[in-house]
């Protein structure tokens, strides 16, 4: 189960996401503050965090920064700062994606689902093996017990197949 941490101090809003991001399958860490944050991603360690700025204790970003010192779990800021330098400053810390409030939970969901595919480590050897055949899609080659298939090639785009520009 993916494990994220919510980080912010609104607790209706905490509690929100922490209701949204459960009936969508994940375990959630809520944090209203920068202590229970840290030790939250300490005690288990997040896939994913979510993080507002505008805490009570300590701005977001710190919590940014600490998290990336020893995480490499994708960070999306949610914040209420609309300014460029927070946002620049937030991706400079370590962010991997910004969203502003108010925010679509819709919205919210697809940027967390897209930071998570792009966190999640491709197959070293990316093989498909059966009792017939094996794909190797990084050499794109199909073998069977009795040698290689040939494959065509990939079809041609744009322009068609043996006709040239300006004819």
């Amino acid at each position: 189960m993916t494990r994220i941490l919510i980080v912010d101090d609104d607790p209706h809003l905490l509690r929100a996401l922490t209701i949204a991001l459960g009936a969508r399958g994940y375990q959630t860490s809520p944090a209203p503050a920068a202590p229970t944050a840290l030790q939250a991603a300490a005690t288990t360690a997040p896939d994913l965090a979510v993080i507002d700025l505008g805490l009570p204790d300590l701005d977001g970003i710190n919590i940014v920064e600490s998290l990336r010192g020893w995480s490499t779990a994708p960070i999306i800021v949610l914040s209420a700062r609309h300014d460029e330098t927070a946002k620049i400053n937030s991706l400079d810390a370590g962010a991997d994606d910004y969203v502003t409030k108010p925010f679509g939970m819709g919205e919210l969901l697809a940027r967390i689902r897209a930071a998570l595919r792009r966190a999640t480590p491709a197959d070293e050897q990316p093989l498909i093996t059966t009792a017939a055949f094996t794909i190797d899609l990084a050499a794109k080659r199909v073998t069977t017990p009795s040698g290689e298939i040939r494959l065509p090639p990939p079809p041609r785009t744009g322009r068609r197949a043996g006709v040239r520009r300006g004819q």
